[in-house]
């Protein structure tokens, strides 16, 4: 699918259109930063709609996703982690610093060489198969067997998480160890969440993929899916940790932002979930019932804007540097997502324990006065890409009209498109295009494979989203850090990076979204996370 708007005398009248329109929504004071519920207690309970509860008997809670979070047999995870079926090896605690889970504790060898994890006892997998030594090995087996494949999450690639491993060793029934040809020293850092999910080992067909629906160690199993529609998640009974307070939760698939919200006010469901889970607007709104309350805290996405730099005018780093400048993020945040992020000019996430905090620039003047030294007098049209998910998750077909207006002081005339997931991607890769929103979320808690990723002349999304950018010191030190074993050197190094990323900017850092969700009272236990929710704590009212 594919949808033009060319908007020459439209750009100013949608700007304030949408702004006029959010404004209007807000009604209400903004986010608070904390993870805890906010709620509006002006108005009285004698409002309520006809809700979900009217079926006390019931034990099934429904919530609503934008996307499918159990993507299916072919996926490299089935499910999303934040559906609590599958857990990794290491997790993340809240400060984004590796964190035991099924994996207890762990050595290092004196020269970064060697890994020796030790399980967790007394774990089994939802088939009932036991959670050992020879069920990690065979995970292992597996991301080998498999590497890379893609997810809609982050792709399972052994040789991204596990740089030059020789081989995973059983010590006994419940050691590992991981031997590499090279220093591992932030090794738990790569492992955290998506790097390290186990499976029973008889959930794998041949090649790799899941033989029925998957079996983890979670609190929750999942019992039933219908791809698009909805997941069925029921509460294990012989998990090993504190157990699942709601027997039974049903997350359907509902990508419309707005039938969402209706669908929450009807008490069809009972909360929603995942990225963009209700825009920061429709929160707002629905604060002004009573009924209804919401949950925030910091997430691990960011939120970019792509320059094309293969090619003229983003070729130029002037040009590159006056989108940046001319570009208000704190006014952004204010205005079209009332406050909820924030304002970045790092290409790194806040939430990665390496992370250095760069304040976001804002300069009319030098930015016109660097467009004009590229552009002289002449004016430049450029093309600016929206992906249709990002319409159903945030707002973004206001950030584009924003972006719109602002760039004409730049000279650039924008041209929106707004493109299917398959379409956007291939014009980043076919270079069809001169800037792209987009976001980025944290893999884990290492930023090399961001940093990689973004800055090496070879790296993955340089290559695919055609950024052009090459620095030789960059490349130098991407593998410097390779073998710097002492982690202050690599913070060192990490630091460098990130100061170049933000003067030469392969891309346009725009701010660190932050995890909003919005629930009905009816439920309890619901609280927003870095990455997911509270949902083993949530139950319904009694």
């Amino acid at each position: 699918m594919k949808r033009t708007q060319t908007a020459r005398n439209k750009k100013r009248m949608g700007v304030l259109f949408s702004l006029c329109l959010l404004l209007a929504l807000m009604g209400c004071s903004g986010a608070n930063g904390s993870n805890e519920p906010i709620s509006n207690n002006g108005l009285s309970q004698q409002s309520a709609a006809p809700s979900a509860a009217a079926d006390a008997a019931s034990e099934e809670i429904v919530l609503a996703a934008p996307r499918d979070l159990a993507p299916g047999p072919q996926d490299a995870y089935y499910t999303s982690t934040i559906l609590y079926v599958w857990e990794p090896l290491i997790a993340a605690s809240e400060d984004g610093k590796p964190a035991p889970k099924l994996a207890e504790s762990w050595e290092m060898s004196a020269d970064g060489k060697e890994w020796t994890f030790m399980l967790r006892k007394g774990v089994t997998f939802h088939d009932g198969a036991p959670f050992n030594a020879d069920a990690a090995l065979a995970n292992f087996a597996r991301y080998k067997q498999v590497s890379p494949k893609s997810s809609p999450f982050y792709t399972l690639d052994i040789n991204h998480s596990y740089p030059s491993l020789q081989e995973v060793v059983k010590v006994d029934e419940s050691t590992i160890k991981l031997v590499f040809e090279n220093p591992q020293p932030t090794l738990l850092y790569s492992m955290i969440n998506f790097s390290s999910p186990m499976y029973s080992p008889n959930n794998f067909d041949d090649n790799g993929d899941f033989n029925g629906l998957p079996q983890g160690t979670g609190p929750f199993k999942l019992v039933q899916h219908e791809k698009d529609q909805y997941s069925l998640l029921e509460a294990y009974d012989g998990y090993y940790g504190e157990k699942a307070k709601a027997q039974k939760i049903r997350v359907r698939v509902i990508p419309d932002p707005d039938t969402r919200l209706a669908a929450l006010k009807s008490g069809e469901i009972l909360g929603v979930m995942d990225l963009g889970a209700i825009p920061p607007a429709l929160a707002e709104e629905l604060l002004k019932d009573d009924r209804f309350a919401v949950s925030t805290a910091k997430s691990t996405i960011s939120h970019y804007l792509h320059p094309n730099g293969a090619k003229a005018p983003f070729n130029d780093l002037k040009m590159r540097q006056a989108l940046s400048l001319i570009i208000d993020r704190e006014q952004l945040v204010k205005e079209l997502f009332l406050g909820y992020p924030t304002a970045t000019a790092n290409i790194l996430n806040s939430t990665s324990p390496f992370y250095k905090d760069i304040p976001a620039v804002h300069d009319s003047e030098k930015a016109i006065a660097l467009s004009h030294e590229v552009l002289g007098d002449n004016r430049q049209a450029v093309t600016l890409i929206v992906p249709t998910y990002g319409l159903d998750r945030y707002p973004y077909k206001a950030q584009a009209e924003l972006l719109q207006a602002v760039l004409q002081q730049l000279q650039l005339d924008v041209t929106i498109q707004i493109l299917d997931g398959a379409a956007y991607k291939e014009a980043q890769a076919q270079g069809n295009f001169d800037l792209a929103m987009a976001i980025q979320g944290l893999p884990n808690g290492d930023p090399y494979s961001i940093l990689n990723n973004y800055m090496a002349s070879e790296g993955s999304s340089n290559k695919s989203y055609t950024l052009g950018y090459s620095n030789a010191r960059v490349d130098e030190l991407l593998n410097q850090v390779k073998t710097t074993l002492n982690m202050d050197d690599r913070a060192a190094i990490y630091n460098e990076l990130q100061d170049i990323a933000a003067e030469e900017l392969p891309t346009i850092p725009l701010f660190n979204d932050a995890s909003l969700i919005a629930f009905s009272k009816e439920i309890t236990g619901y609280g927003a996370l870095v990455y997911g929710t509270t949902l083993p704590q949530l139950e319904r009212v009694q």
